[in-house]
């Protein structure tokens, strides 16, 4: 039974890696966006679309974003490619009430840098680690489903020290073979907006297949989205109540 006011939900995603590498068109073969819209799609309360890097305005226009609830948002090669007045319009509609969810490399999204104002950077390997993925926050909604801990067989490693501002929630850290350990699902405010970062997701490893890493995206969809926007008024503004109006 479909909800009667689902979330709109809008998968954004540069595509590239499949175009061009095709280890990866092999997991991915129709994109990372579509493996992970086709499993939202199986919840009624979420209504899912995509956009890509090269549409036209990257395919997020000002009605579009301001009819999204949620935005997912995965980059890596092309960060460099998003135009300026894209960024400050999802960094605008996230503080008016939009959520975000940054997946993997996506730390380093002009979106995300912006909305952090940190320089985002941290370490990092490609060697086939296994990573273990801890919930440090049992309860909280964003691991709804997940026991105490997800296995990722092969995943790039992100190490600390993650220059970003001191989370709000620390959801889920990461511990990895070679003995780093990494601040792997975490949350903001910004404005109205909540704000979810979420570590895997390399594109040459089948992080977007694995149910528990696809149940935790879903979970941030109904726990950042607001439904809606806040009014926000700024400038002068004259007390009309003083004067008895």
């Amino acid at each position: 039974m479909s909800d009667s006011n689902p979330i709109r939900v809008l998968i954004w995603h540069e595509y590239r890696h499949e175009k061009v590498n095709p280890a990866v068109a092999a997991i991915y073969p129709d994109g990372m966006h579509n493996a992970i819209a086709r499993y939202l799609a199986t919840d009624a309360s979420l209504v899912v679309e995509t956009a890509t890097l090269d549409e036209p305005g990257h395919g997020l226009s000002p009605e579009r974003l301001a009819n999204t609830d949620l935005l997912i948002w995965w980059g890596h090669m092309a960060h460099g490619e998003v135009a300026d007045p894209v960024v400050d319009l999802v960094a605008g509609e996230v503080h008016r009430g939009m959520g975000a969810v940054f997946l993997h490399s996506a730390h380093f999204s002009k979106p995300f840098k912006k909305l952090m104002g940190t320089g985002c950077d941290l370490k990092w390997r490609e060697a086939d680690d296994r990573e273990i993925l801890w919930v440090t926050r049992p309860g909280h909604p964003l691991v709804d489903g997940i026991d105490d801990h997800i296995v990722l067989p092969a995943e790039e490693m992100y190490g600390e020290f993650f220059d970003i501002p001191e989370p709000e929630q620390t959801v889920m850290i990461s511990s990895f073979s070679g003995g780093e350990v990494f601040r792997s699902l975490m949350t903001w405010t910004r404005g109205a907006g909540r704000v979810v970062y979420f570590r895997p997701g390399h594109e040459t490893y089948p992080s977007y297949h694995h149910e528990g890493v696809l149940r935790v995206i879903r979970n941030a969809c109904h726990w950042a989205a607001l439904r809606g926007r806040v009014i926000q008024r700024f400038g002068r503004h004259d007390m009309g109540w003083v004067n008895g109006a």
